[in-house]
């Protein structure tokens, strides 16, 4: 399959542009992280912590949020309509050419 590349903003407004890869089954956080982007995944990716909230810029299918997922955003701070869990977002084609913004910090 290969690689998929993604545009993030971070906090302070600095776009990164990344390769992502499809075959090695990562997550939207775990490639964050990889990065050094400041993604903290404080639950370890278990949709528990919010603590990888991102906002979806573009039209890519990004998928539905999961039960999970939907209580964790319900809970957490700084959620817009465009809000997802990097942690419950699958490296897929889908994603190739996404836009992506960190979203705040929690309070």
């Amino acid at each position: 399959m290969g690689d998929i590349k993604i545009k993030i903003t971070d906090r302070d407004g600095a776009v990164h542009h990344l390769s992502a890869p499809t075959d090695m089954n990562m997550n939207l956080m775990e490639v964050c992280k990889s990065y050094e982007l400041p993604v903290e995944g404080v639950c370890g990716g278990m949709a528990m912590c919010a603590s990888c909230q991102v906002y979806i810029h573009t039209d890519q299918h990004v998928g539905e949020r999961n039960d999970d997922e939907e209580a964790m955003l319900d809970d957490a701070y700084h959620v817009k309509s465009n809000s997802r869990l990097g942690c419950q977002m699958p490296i897929t084609q889908d994603l190739d050419g996404a836009e992506i913004e960190l979203a705040p910090e929690e309070p």
